[in-house]
């Protein structure tokens, strides 16, 4: 939201969360269909008028492509069926953003990864979620991703339960070592409602911090 309030260029979001994701329950719906159904229907997608028809647009300007609804289609979405839905969305949106699930070794993860320019790890502000996060970088490394771990920013969301302030600054100490940037994200509560977005309903200082996480990723792109 944050990137699509302040480009004048199509920015797309798409959840590829292989467990039912709920990115889509973010922003208000205005359509049912999902990746599969771009995926079952690549061939008729013939321009942007008709790949509009598959996502839901927020009031910043940005589009929204849903994953699977039903868990058992949603574990089917596989590495190629990502390529077939990033390569259609490559033809509209100068900057695709992939929202992924937790399951780092799912085969439609090897496709984001080989694909991604830059890369944004969230965690939260507790030393238990910051060590997970941490894992997660560490594995990447091992499996010949290290370079995306350069490139990557880490966003500490501080909303999270057992967030210790005084614990965030070594927390942030520690992510700066290991990636190009760290963004912390204060707590809000209409963030924390888990419900649609308003992006401009947000408290001024989440506004920024997303702001200066999206000017972050583009500074990362190729």
């Amino acid at each position: 939201m944050a990137l699509a309030s302040v480009r004048e260029d199509r920015v797309l979001a798409i959840d590829a969360n292989p467990d039912r994701g709920t990115l889509s329950e973010r922003v208000k719906s205005g359509t049912d269909k999902t990746v599969r159904d771009v995926v079952n229907r690549a061939s008729a997608i013939t321009g942007f008028s008709v790949f509009s028809d598959y996502v839901s647009r927020d009031q910043t300007r940005l589009d929204v492509l849903a994953s699977d609804s039903d868990p058992m289609l949603s574990e089917a979405f596989n590495e190629g069926d990502y390529n077939v839905v990033a390569d259609i969305s490559a033809r509209y949106y100068s900057i695709c953003l992939t929202d992924c699930g937790t399951g780092i070794v799912h085969s439609v993860m090897r496709a984001i990864f080989q694909r991604a320019d830059s890369m944004v790890i969230v965690s939260g502000g507790s030393i238990d979620e910051a060590k997970l996060a941490s894992e997660t970088l560490t594995w990447l490394e091992a499996n010949g991703y290290g370079d995306l771990v350069k490139q990557s920013v880490v966003a500490l969301n501080t909303g999270t339960y057992g967030t210790e302030l005084v614990k965030l600054d070594e927390i942030v100490a520690h992510f700066a070592t290991r990636v190009r940037a760290v963004v912390t994200i204060p707590y809000d509560q209409h963030l924390a409602a888990g419900t649609e977005i308003n992006f401009y309903s947000l408290h001024k200082a989440t506004r920024e911090a997303a702001r200066d996480l999206a000017a972050l990723v583009m500074d990362g792109l190729h």
